[in-house]
């Protein structure tokens, strides 16, 4: 006879086995059944400062770690290149003799230095002796509570890590623990592919190195440099890993063992000598073990539960300020390994849960690697095991900085910009000479590429394409930031202090680049940054007069400055200049084909789906192209990106999904947000153009939340263009401009609610395609939209109805 009973009993305790791994969000968590094969598929950490890459092997583990700081180089040279300012007028009359080959082979004689490099830290090895084959393998990222798990069992022992990056504390915390007392024995390494040396003392491993004086590329690799004459440059950097708390033996050899232990309790503290943009950080540099070991004593005297809870505290203060739900998804699918249901869904799948995980993570990738006080978020973000990266992983202005910082706003993630605005502030001051000694113009000047050391000189050392290295408008684009900062906050000290300055630094310098070409004002040289075209007789060119994308930007810095001179009612007189120059800048060019121009002349693309669709900078990030405005332009952008079509990098298919929403169709919107994740996203959920960049990431989520709110224009629209594949759903904490938090309802593809927090008391303006009701609200109709006016009271929330509710 069976007994039923036990089999029963059984199955609950291997469910409890299990679910020793598994108190997570499961809706909100990452989880596999494998461990990373390499480090694409590897679970990101990161505390702004700390970054870590959990691999989740069994036996040899490895976790990857970076510090923000630890870059290569040092401060800038602001002249490094002063042969460069006699070559611009040659340019220019080049350029307008229609002689633009000539003309590029003197803008090469106008580059200086590429950027430094962001390194890796160390590699932090955990080596585990086990007896018996591994069941129930599960590794895990909560991206509700930033914790990252692996759990596993071995003839019937559970052995689970746990490893969070705390921001309080600014440590990596380990914690090891088997469910069978003294069932732990493990080793700790530490190891660097830069210069360093590694010793043990007692309970804890410490890797001292430095970080070279140049950088190279892959392709072009130099001698491994760590120091000069002067001993000026080459960051110092230090790893400390110690063990805290432990039942276990330690013993050392040329690792540090822990044997027949319980409970193993691990502190990882980091520090650079990085003292500042400006500053040597060898000569100059602060100590950075001091540093690191400040950070250790203080974290080592609280208990693994307190340094839990304060992470977490601190973690979801951001991430639970916004919640989506599409399609009352819930915990749908959340069963199926998440590589699993991504391949699932690049098969056709429907998987809503996975659209809402990826439009969350970009969150979570935010605060991750983005907080005050720290470094702005890199090409990939905080993340890289590389000492040559893809790009330097540096910052690359032209759009994937910019598209980094595009969902703070609206995401409810507003402090999260402080590490790029100060970052603008360093730009500004090196860009100031930058722009005197390369073109003898006023104001400061930002070129395709920056750095820790905020370098702000057109790159290429003379051998770069200028279509990239010459790209000249850095400086108003980076711009947009401040003012949009400015706009969702309200916070005018901000404004006129620290934002209006630094624009009229920038628009000082387009005033000055700015020459007459036809009765108009254009740029020149121009680029369309990394594009190429064709003249009639096949002529490949790469360099132009006045691009669609120069004259977009600062038409859209010159009209932010005219309305931040309005709003501080200073300044009148420049906001006068700006207007008059304003209206004389070349405007929009619709092509023969119907498409937005994207050069000075009608030409073909040499790749007509290139990458990059900068002459749509008007349509997004920009507010001079809508539907809403005039369906001209519009229609001409919606040709241009049919031409363009929906393939491209990862971080080209965020751009697009943005493209597609402010053009108010959600289904095209939604169709390139599939797009993205079926062909563009590793299995960690990571962007890639390939390789790895994470500004596809934040690209996408900036995408989802265009979807659902506008308001970039006059009004606050409300569920703009919902892709009619999300049927029913809420999101409740998105931010409008004016200072609004907005939470929205809907069903059957349409808005049945409304609440949202004014947080300045402004006045309320509403867009919308049904009709709503509200106390004190005025509404009228004008065709198919709904347009309601409220004025409201500073920390009031109001509640908007559709008449069916």
């Amino acid at each position: 006879m069976r007994f039923p009973y036990i089999n029963l009993l059984l199955m609950m305790i291997c469910f409890c086995a299990v679910s020793y791994g598994q108190q997570q969000n499961l809706s909100k968590t990452l989880w596999y059944k494998n461990a990373a094969k390499n480090w694409d598929e590897a679970l990101p950490i990161g505390n702004g400062r700390l970054g870590a890459m959990v691999f989740g092997r069994v036996e040899s583990e490895l976790i990857q770690l970076n510090e923000e700081t630890l870059w290569t180089g040092g401060p800038v040279d602001a002249n490094p290149n002063p042969e460069a300012i006699q070559y611009l007028p040659q340019v220019r009359k080049l350029l307008f003799e229609g002689q633009n080959g000539q003309a590029v082979k003197l803008m090469k004689k106008m580059q200086g230095p590429n950027t430094n490099m962001y390194q890796p830290l160390a590699n932090l090895f955990l080596k585990q002796k086990l007896n018996g084959s591994v069941s129930n393998y599960k590794r895990s990222l909560d991206i509700s509570s930033a914790v990252a798990t692996t759990f596993f069992q071995v003839n019937g022992t559970d052995f689970k890590r746990e490893i969070f990056a705390s921001f309080p504390d600014q440590v990596i915390v380990i914690r090891l623990t088997s469910s069978k007392k003294q069932a732990l024995n493990i080793s700790l390494g530490l190891g660097a592919e830069l210069d360093h040396a590694v010793k043990i003392e007692g309970n804890e491993i410490i890797l001292k190195g430095k970080a070279r004086i140049t950088s190279d590329e892959r392709r072009n690799q130099k001698p491994l440099i760590y120091s000069d004459s002067l001993h000026r440059n080459g960051m110092r950097y230090q790893t400390r890993v110690k063990v805290i708390k432990t039942d276990g033996k330690l013993s050392a050899d040329s690792l540090l063992n822990i044997t027949n232990a319980s409970e193993i309790l691990l502190l990882v503290s980091a520090a650079t000598s990085y003292n500042g943009f400006d500053k040597y950080p060898d000569q100059d540099g602060i100590n950075e073990n001091a540093k690191a070991l400040d950070y250790l004593s203080k974290a080592e005297k609280k208990q693994y539960n307190s340094l839990k809870t304060s992470h977490i505290n601190d973690y979801q203060k951001y991430f639970t300020r916004l919640v989506l739900s599409i399609n009352n998804t819930g915990d749908s699918l959340s069963n199926i390994p998440t590589d699993e249901r991504l391949n699932l869904y690049k098969s056709g799948n429907t998987d809503f849960g996975l659209e809402e995980l990826y439009f969350q993570f970009g969150r979570y990738l935010l605060i991750s690697c983005s907080r005050p006080g720290g470094i702005a978020a890199n090409l990939q973000g905080i993340w890289n095991a590389s000492i040559r990266p893809s790009w330097r992983s540096n910052f690359t202005t032209n759009i994937n900085l910019q598209m980094n910082y595009w969902p703070a706003e609206v995401t409810n993630l507003s402090e999260l910009t402080e590490p790029l605005i100060t970052q603008i502030k360093h730009m500004a001051i090196n860009g100031e000479k930058t722009a005197k000694n390369y073109y003898g113009a006023r104001g400061w000047a930002l070129h395709h590429n920056s750095d820790i050391w905020a370098q702000t000189n057109p790159v290429g050392e003379g051998t770069g394409d200028p279509k990239w290295a010459n790209w000249s408008l850095g400086s108003p684009w980076i711009s947009q930031h401040l003012y949009e900062h400015y706009l969702f906050t309200g916070d005018k000290t901000y404004l006129r202090e620290t934002a209006y300055p630094l624009m009229k630094g920038a628009a000082l310098f387009c005033l000055d680049w700015l020459v007459e070409k036809d009765g108009y004002l254009v740029t020149a040289p121009s680029t369309s940054p990394e594009n190429s075209y064709l003249l009639p007789d096949g002529t490949k060119e790469v360099v132009t007069i006045g691009s669609t994308m120069d004259l977009s930007i600062i038409r859209d810095l010159f009209n932010n400055m005219i309305d931040a001179a309005k709003v501080l009612g200073t300044d009148q007189e420049f906001a006068n200049l700006l207007k008059s120059k304003r209206d004389r800048l070349r405007p929009l060019q619709i092509g023969k084909k119907g498409n937005l121009q994207e050069w000075y002349g009608d030409f073909e693309d040499e790749e007509p789906q290139h990458r990059h669709v900068s002459h749509l900078f008007g349509l997004h990030p920009g507010r001079e192209i809508s539907p809403l405005i005039d369906t001209i332009y519009s229609n001409a952008a919606i040709k241009t990106l049919m031409v363009r079509g929906d393939e491209g990098t990862g971080w080209s298919k965020a751009w697009k999904i943005n493209f597609w929403a402010r053009l108010l169709d959600g289904n095209h919107a939604y169709k390139m947000y599939q797009e993205l994740l079926k062909h563009s996203t590793l299995n960690n959920l990571f962007d890639t153009h390939p390789p790895f960049q994470i500004d596809g990431n934040f690209g996408a989520t900036a995408g989802v939340a265009e979807l659902l709110l506008q308001s970039h224009l006059a009004q606050i629209q409300l569920l703009p263009t919902l892709p009619s594949a999300w049927k029913q759903g809420y999101v409740k904490g998105l931010v409008a401009r004016g200072g609004f938090v907005v939470d929205l309802y809907w069903d059957k593809g349409k808005l049945i609610k409304a609440t949202i927090l004014s947080k300045k008391g402004n006045q309320l303006n509403l867009l919308t395609d049904v009709s709503l009701q509200a106390e004190n609200a005025r509404q009228t109709r004008r065709g198919k939209l709904y347009y309601n006016t409220l004025k409201t009271v500073t920390g009031k929330v109001y509640n908007f109805t559709t008449d069916s509710n």
